[in-house]
């Protein structure tokens, strides 16, 4: 699930977290005009939750911040999903391309 992280902040709860700016795809990012910061990848995950995992939406919160990208809740599996989904778009910049391209020309906005 490299790079993101999955930790137990409490008992019960987890928070999936990715450092912002550390991915392979960062160049990739800001080539198609937008800042590899935990905002932008809030918006990749709800594209990744929206077009690929329906059923994962609402299991989990969003907690973002400039440096940070996280997701958190109770339900360890929703997130570990949503992580292996990340991580494998964070690892591929011809898919990371296509996520970008595909969920503007519908209408999605970044929020970097």
């Amino acid at each position: 699930m490299y790079p993101m992280k999955l930790i137990g902040s409490t008992p019960g709860q987890y928070a999936l977290v990715l450092n912002a700016g550390t991915t392979q795809v960062d160049d990739v990012i800001e080539e198609l005009g937008h800042e590899p910061n935990g905002y932008f990848w809030e918006g990749v995950a709800q594209v990744l939750v929206r077009t690929e995992a329906p059923a994962l939406e609402g299991r989990f919160a969003y907690d973002p911040e400039g440096g940070m990208f996280c997701a958190y809740g109770g339900d360890r599996g929703a997130l570990e999903d949503l992580g292996a989904r990340m991580a494998a778009v964070a690892a591929d910049a011809d898919r990371m391309r296509r996520l970008i391209t595909a969920a503007e020309a519908d209408g999605f906005e970044f929020d970097d």
